[in-house]
């Protein structure tokens, strides 16, 4: 059976390329929102750390009719560190939008998602989007795009992509870069005329291949993916199978079927391939996962997931301030949630470790891991984490580790720093080309050398430099790279940080705390240029005397401290160092307190 009536389409793209914005108007004129309906910003991003960020972290399944067609859109991410979630939800489109910026061209992560497009056979539109941006170039942005896919081995008829030239912000669209267009409609007759009706087989047993999973405090577990064939009713028997674990088979019962219209789940009472749905009822329901009629068992292969390249340890926290700000805060408590967080994340695995007070935790990359962390402290939990490292891997005896492709966009007078930079970090420069008045840098750098790098690189480019990383391949050890130069101001005593213990302290460095600030024997409380860390006593109080000095009712003035995030928090801390992380607080911290075991564990790692 030919579906003439429905098409499922992913759009995917560098980060702040326009997906999101683009969906919002597609969402728009689809008839998705009345006419006086007041409608937010890209209003895909529904989760609290998406829409501070303004970044896409879940892909999320949204739907517009257009011209008797029903059109599911899955939205992706565009951050390589959240690639899974595009790698998993290919499995349900078979179209994909490819979004390049008329500005900045095929970045990293284009060329990631576009490589797992090609491979899967998908058919491509080539959107270029902000062609009203002022330092637009189409015409080379669509000789780099098809540079690319030359690059990556696409065949002939993907490298015939029609290209559609977008406004995201204003809605429209055109198949001409010299004509601006007044709407999306030639977008939606590009998806509807390029990408083929959708081939369905009804009559065969049920099979639905669970894509995604969502939680319903009401419902429990719900699976949402496509409809392989055969048709789906709610209240029916199935089976859970996976085509990886092919002798492990659960009985369940379809309770609820719901269909995505626009922002909303619609109950339904009949479903059929090729329909995008969502179902409950099934409680282990996992991504991967194969829905079937319980007389035809039959798992759908699932795409491999690209493996980790970055570890970090999470234990329990055990400073002298534990179970005072966090609500959750044992063992148990971190272990339900980490292994509850891989229900639903196909790219992060998690280990247990010699000590049942911590966790291997393995993601995609720095930030994948600190929003993990920023979600589980605002959930209330309590824990420490070491410092990331990477992910090595021995083949043939040889140490091989992960590189990445890096590329900058840096004003001309900043590309000094950035080899500087490389050179120390082990990078290998690729390729190089001026675009307007500034330069773009391409390297390929270990993964363990850009940890840090980030607010280094800010600080050399004063502020105008752009930077992004994708994973390229393992490759043969670099050698020794330098994490960190400057030393650490570690707080002397516990107690409450006095202005006057704070201001023999700022002489030594940058502090990350104020006055009134309650400290404990081996916390971390700022940084020194130099190597080595410093014992500083940040409690210490002014004695008083009977005499007065010329000096004595001077106010002390103390430097603005240095507030950092929990990614430059994560960028900073050193081996030796843990940070402490609570819903109040974000602590860097010695992993041994104690100044004088610390001494002796030092000198005894030196001999």
């Amino acid at each position: 059976m030919i579906r003439e009536d429905l098409r499922n389409i992913a759009i995917i793209a560098h980060v702040d390329h326009g997906k999101t914005t683009l969906v919002d108007q597609m969402l728009k004129q689809g008839g998705t929102f009345r006419d006086n309906q007041v409608v937010e910003e890209r209003v895909m991003d529904s989760g609290a750390l998406e829409r501070e960020r303004g970044i896409t972290i879940l892909a999320k399944n949204t739907s517009i009719h257009y011209n008797g067609v029903k059109i599911n859109i899955v939205d992706t991410p565009g951050h390589a560190d959240f690639s899974g979630e595009v790698e998993r939800v290919l499995k349900m489109v078979s179209g994909v939008l490819i979004l390049v910026d008329a500005a900045e061209g095929p970045m990293p992560q284009t060329r990631f998602v576009t490589q797992k497009a090609l491979e899967m056979g998908h058919k491509l539109i080539i959107v270029v989007n902000k062609v009203d941006r002022a330092d637009a170039r189409i015409k080379e942005v669509i000789d780099e795009v098809l540079e690319l896919l030359m690059d990556l081995n696409a065949s002939d008829d993907q490298l015939e992509s029609p290209f559609v030239f977008c406004s995201g912000r204003a809605g429209t669209a055109s198949l001409d870069p010299d004509i601006a267009g007044t709407d999306l409609t030639p977008l939606f007759e590009t998806v509807l005329n390029h990408f083929p009706p959708i081939e369905a087989d009804e009559k065969g047993g049920l099979q639905i291949l669970v894509s995604s999973i969502d939680y319903n405090d009401y419902v429990g577990r719900i699976g949402i993916g496509r409809i392989e064939r055969g048709i789906a009713v709610p209240n029916s028997d199935v089976t859970v199978c996976n085509f990886n674990h092919a002798n492990v088979k659960t009985r369940g019962k379809l309770v609820n079927l719901y269909e995505i219209e626009g922002l909303n789940r619609v109950p339904c009472e009949r479903a059929q391939a090729g329909d995008i749905v969502c179902f409950s009822g099934l409680e282990n329901i996992n991504i991967g996962d194969t829905v079937c009629v319980s007389d035809c068992v039959e798992p759908v292969p699932f795409v491999k997931i690209s493996d980790p390249t970055v570890e970090m340890i999470f234990s329990v926290n055990d400073s002298p301030f534990a179970g005072k700000e966090g609500k959750f805060v044992t063992t148990r408590h971190l272990r339900e949630r980490l292994y509850r967080e891989l229900l639903k994340d196909v790219s992060l695995r998690v280990e247990d470790t010699d000590s049942a007070d911590s966790f291997r935790v393995s993601g995609r990359g720095e930030m994948h891991l600190s929003i993990l962390i920023e979600t589980m402290r605002r959930e209330g939990y309590e824990f420490q984490v070491s410092s990331p490292k990477v992910l090595y891997k021995e083949i043939d005896g040889t140490l091989y580790e992960p590189v990445e492709r890096l590329i900058v966009d840096v004003p001309e007078d900043g590309t000094g720093s950035v080899f500087q930079s490389m050179g120390e970090r082990k990078g290998e420069l690729l390729h190089m080309s001026a675009i307007g008045s500034r330069m773009r840098l391409e390297f390929l750098v270990p993964a363990r050398g850009l940890f840090g790098y980030k607010s280094q690189f800010l600080t050399d480019t004063k502020g105008e430099g752009v930077m992004s990383s994708v994973f390229f391949e393992y490759q043969p050890h670099k050698g020794e790279i330098s994490r960190r130069e400057s030393g650490s101001l570690v707080a002397f005593e516990t107690g409450e940080a006095v202005t006057y213990g704070l201001f023999n302290a700022q002489g030594r460095g940058v502090l990350f705390i104020g006055a009134g600030t309650p400290v404990y024997e081996g916390m971390v409380v700022g940084y020194s240029p130099k190597e080595g860390d410093i014992n500083v006593n940040v409690c210490k109080t002014k004695h008083l005397t009977n005499t007065r000095s010329s000096s004595s009712d001077d106010a002390l003035r103390l430097i603005t401290p240095k507030k950092m995030s929990l990614e430059e928090a994560l960028e900073f801390i050193a081996d030796d160092e843990l940070l402490e992380i609570t819903p109040l607080n974000v602590r860097v911290r010695k992993r041994i307190l104690d100044g004088e075991l610390r001494a002796k564990a030092r000198a005894k790692a030196k001999i």
